[in-house]
C-alpha cells in the first residue's frame, strides 16, 4: 500500500520507465456528487502491483504526471469514467490509453464485456467477486480486499498483448487506434453544459419546447446546486418533482408549497430559487426554447434501407471479427437510413467519419 507522497513519488519514477502500466480505480458514489476515491491501483507487471492510498495522500500530481505520460501506455478497462476520476484528482489530461473493452470488440469479442469475463477467456483465469460492494473508504483492507483490487490489474498488461495478437489485420488495427485516440482528447474530460442536463431526465421527450425552457433551467439550477454542495442531484430536488412543477405549471412559492413536492426544509431552502428559474424558463423567446430528439420513425421505404443497412453491417463486421455494436447504435443506423432516403438531409457525423466512414465507404457505394 503506497500511503505517503514519497512512496508514491518514487514508485511514479519507476512506472515512467517501463512501456506501459495497469490502472484501475475503487470508488464510493453514493451520497456524493463526484464519486469518493476510495483506491487505485497500478500494476507495472504481473508481480510488481501496488495500491496506493488517495485518502492518505494529499498530493495526487505525480500520478497526474504518469497519466499526461505520451511515452507510456496506460491499460484500462472500459476506461472512460476511472480516467474521468483520475483527470478530476491529479488535473491531468490522460494520454495514450489503451482500453482493453473497446480492443475486445475488435478482436471477435463482444465491446461490452467484463474485465472477469475477458480474463477468464483469454488467460482461463476465474477473478473472484466476492469484493464487488466493499466500502473501499474503509481503512484498514483486509488481504481479500487488496489481493481483489490487485487482480484488477494484475493481469491487464497480458490481456492487451493477447488481444492484439488476435487482430491480425493492420487495417482493423488502425481503427481501434483511432477509437483509443478519442480517450486522449481533452474535451474528454472537461465539464459538461448545465443547460444539457435536463436531457438526461426520463419523461422530458413528452414535453413541448416551451415547458422544455422551465425545465432547463430547473436542471441547471439543480446541477450548479449538487456540484457546490457535493450531493447528488437527486438529494436536491429529485428529477419526479422538477417534471411535476413544469407540467402543473407552478409559478409561485404558495402554490409550490401546495403541491407538497419537496419537504418543509426544501421548500425554504430551494423554493425562491425553483421559482424563478421556473419564470425565467417560461419568458424564453420561442426560437431559444430547446427541442428534444423525437423516436425515429421510418416509412416502409426506409426501414427497408435499414435492414439492408444492418444486414451490411452484420455481415462484414463477422468476416472482420468486429462487435457491431462498434459501428453504431440502433438509432444511429436508423437515422442513417432514414436520412440516405433523402438526399438533402446530412449523414450523421459519426457514422460518416474516421474509420467508421471506412467501413460503410462499400455500402455507400452501392447506394449511389
Amino acid at each position: 500500500m503506497i500511503s505517503t507522497a514519497q512512496e508514491l513519488e518514487t514508485l511514479v519514477a519507476r512506472a515512467r520507465q517501463t512501456d506501459s502500466v495497469a490502472l484501475d480505480t475503487e470508488f464510493v458514489w453514493e451520497r456524493t456528487y463526484y464519486p469518493c476515491l476510495g483506491l487505485i491501483q497500478l500494476g507495472l507487471s504481473d508481480e510488481d502491483c501496488h495500491l496506493i492510498d488517495p485518502l492518505a495522500i494529499d498530493d495526487l500530481s505525480p500520478l497526474g504526471a504518469l497519466l499526461a505520460d505520451k511515452n507510456v501506455i496506460k491499460i484500462l478497462h472500459d476506461a472512460p469514467q476511472d480516467l474521468a476520476i483520475l483527470s478530476r484528482v491529479t488535473k491531468a489530461i490522460p494520454a495514450n490509453i489503451f482500453d482493453t473493452r473497446v480492443a475486445s470488440g475488435f478482436s471477435g469479442l463482444p465491446a461490452t464485456i467484463s474485465l472477469a469475463n475477458l480474463i477468464n477467456v483469454l488467460l482461463d483465469i476465474d477473478l473472484s467477486k466476492t469484493q464487488t460492494r466493499t466500502n473501499w473508504l474503509k481503512r484498514p483492507l483486509d488481504n481479500e480486499q487488496e489481493k481483489y483490487a490487485l487482480d484488477d490489474v494484475r493481469y491487464l498488461r497480458a490481456v492487451r498483448i493477447l488481444l492484439l495478437t488476435r487482430i491480425i489485420v493492420p487495417e482493423i488495427k488502425q481503427w481501434l487506434q483511432q477509437e483509443l485516440d478519442l480517450l486522449n482528447a481533452p474535451n474528454s474530460y472537461g465539464s459538461k453544459d448545465d443547460y444539457d442536463c435536463f436531457r438526461r431526465i426520463k419523461g422530458a421527450a413528452s414535453l413541448d419546447p416551451s415547458s422544455l425552457a422551465v425545465l432547463q433551467e430547473l436542471a441547471a439550477w439543480r446541477e450548479r446546486e449538487a456540484r457546490n454542495l457535493d450531493r447528488p442531484r437527486g438529494h436536491i430536488v429529485t428529477d419526479k418533482a422538477l417534471l411535476s412543477i413544469v407540467c402543473a405549471g407552478i409559478t409561485s412559492l404558495d402554490a409550490l408549497g401546495q403541491a407538497g413536492l419537496l419537504s418543509t426544509r426544501k421548500l425554504q431552502r430551494y423554493g425562491q430559487s425553483i421559482i424563478s428559474r421556473t419564470k425565467r424558463g417560461l419568458s424564453a423567446p420561442d426560437l431559444a426554447c430547446p427541442e428534444l430528439k423525437k423516436p425515429i420513425r421510418l416509412s416502409s421505404k426506409e426501414k427497408t434501407l435499414y435492414g439492408r443497412l444492418s444486414s451490411f453491417v452484420q455481415l462484414k463486421c463477422d468476416m472482420q471479427g468486429i462487435d457491431p455494436h462498434l459501428i453504431g447504435t440502433t438509432a444511429e443506423l436508423k437515422q442513417l437510413a432514414k436520412n440516405l432516403n433523402d438526399p438533402g438531409s446530412p449523414l450523421p457525423q459519426r457514422l460518416t467519419s474516421g474509420w467508421r466512414k471506412k467501413f460503410l465507404e462499400e455500402y455507400f457505394r452501392q447506394r449511389i
